[in-house]
């Protein structure tokens, strides 16, 4: 038989390869290896054209060119509040107790304002939560360069910023999936992403540079005018379709009919259950790295800006990944994985006090924290009702940015006691112990968030 015809059984030899083989998906048809390459470079040319489509959208590229500027501003004050804190103290419990007033307003409030978002207008009530942030970046800037800071200041100025913040996370979420139609919400998500990571290596670099030529007070006053960017550009923008109910009622008994829905979700609730033990166990290894770097390492403030911008080259590979992958299926799968990730870079950084080895374990924890983030909002985003969007959204926000608050004081708080890294180690320990327990209800979550989302 001449090569390229199928015979019996589905057996073949490839016109071009001379290579037999088997083609399970199409009967009888032959497979060629030089095909599968062209098909590849195809679905790769598909995916990247997704993306450069989504980016003609005006209302997202309006928002997303903002937001980049934002980002790298609100990184880099990031990192100048983590060296302040550590200047000031010297202490591991402190800079978790910073990270503590940053993210746990998250728990408390973000359920609340995601009710609120179900209510008003999400454009309007993103765009007040952004300039708000942007007058407190230049208040803590003045009193910064005036000497008057310390620790308990930081401290309640964070915790205010956390409030904020808390508001503009639960808007944000809800009203990004209404800029764009829905096709584009994987595409979108995964392209947010890269961009946030994409400012976790950059922010840091202006912040290295900017304490050390001026002091953190340049960087708060940089992330203000930032901020001020933004805001311009959030008024450049409208919503494609509104999801807002404008009703009244019960915010409480709403926030938990919000819970109730999460909880009844066959896939949503363990989802979040993924997420909040990567939250717990390896996000916090972000907002202890002063400690790490120069208590461990001994790196000093550009060993610490290295760190941080070596985990967001990390996370800009894993964000720019899912954003070229451009669907849902799968997306079960990679958050999953992203568990066992995390806790591999956890345990590669504790295990050692080498700096480049620090930073190969550096480089997949923030690998595994985009994807943990990226793939649990894609599966939430796409099975979502959108008259519940504000409510359960805010739920992902109080996860990813509560979970490291409480992760932060546990693990800052043990690390006084028995050392950073072995600290760590407990919490890279924790997220792999829920990922084993969890791996029974894979099948069910496919089935449940991964069903609806390409047909959305």
């Amino acid at each position: 038989m001449q090569a390229g015809v199928a015979v019996a059984g589905g057996a073949f030899r490839c016109p071009v390869t001379w290579r037999k083989g088997y083609c399970g998906a199409i009967p009888l048809q032959p497979f060629c290896f030089h095909r599968a390459r062209r098909f590849s470079a195809m679905a790769r040319s598909v995916y990247f054209q997704s993306v450069a489509e989504l980016w003609r959208q005006p209302n997202f590229s309006w928002y997303m060119g903002g937001q980049s500027i934002a980002l790298v501003g609100m990184w880099a004050q990031r990192i100048a509040i983590g060296w302040l804190a550590w200047e000031l103290t010297r202490s591991n419990l402190w800079l978790g107790a910073i990270a503590f007033a940053d993210l746990f307003p998250t728990i408390v409030i973000t359920p609340i304002a995601g009710v609120i978002a179900d209510r008003v207008n999400r454009l309007n009530m993103s765009r007040l939560c952004q300039t708000l942030a942007g007058i407190h970046a230049f208040i803590l800037s003045a009193l910064t360069f005036a000497g008057v800071i310390d620790i308990w200041l930081l401290f309640w100025l964070t915790m205010i910023l956390g409030v904020v913040l808390a508001f503009g996370t639960a808007a944000r979420l809800a009203m990004v999936p209404n800029l764009m139609e829905a096709r584009y919400m994987p595409s979108a998500i995964g392209t947010d992403s890269s961009i946030y990571n994409m400012a976790r290596v950059v922010g840091p670099m202006i912040a290295a540079a900017a304490i050390s030529l001026v002091g953190t007070g340049a960087t708060f006053l940089f992330n203000g005018f930032c901020y001020a960017i933004f805001v311009y550009c959030m008024f450049r923008i409208h919503l494609v379709r509104s999801e807002t109910l404008g009703r009244g009622g019960n915010v409480f008994a709403q926030t938990l009919d919000g819970m109730r829905y999460v909880a009844r979700h066959p896939g949503i609730g363990p989802a979040l259950i993924l997420l909040a033990a990567t939250a717990l166990g390896v996000k916090p290894f972000l907002e202890l790295l002063p400690g790490l770097a120069d208590g461990v390492f001994r790196a000093g403030v550009e060993g610490f800006a290295t760190f941080a911008a070596v985990a967001g080259a990390g996370a800009i590979v894993a964000g720019l990944w899912v954003a070229a992958r451009g669907t849902t299926q799968g997306t079960t799968r990679i958050a999953f994985g992203s568990m066992m990730l995390g806790a591999v870079g956890v345990f590669v950084v504790s295990a050692t006090e080498i700096f480049w080895v620090g930073l190969i374990g550096t480089f997949l924890v923030g690998a595994a924290i985009t994807l943990a983030g990226t793939s649990t909002q894609i599966l939430m985003q796409s099975s979502v009702d959108g008259a519940v969007r504000g409510r359960v959204m805010s739920l992902y926000g109080m996860v990813h940015r509560g979970g490291p608050a409480l992760g932060a004081v546990v693990i800052g708080g043990a690390a006084e006691l028995i050392g950073l890294q072995a600290a760590m180690i407990g919490g890279g320990a924790l997220t792999t112990i829920v990922f084993v327990l969890m791996l029974r209800r894979h099948g069910a979550m496919v089935t449940a968030l991964e069903s609806r989302g390409d047909q959305a």
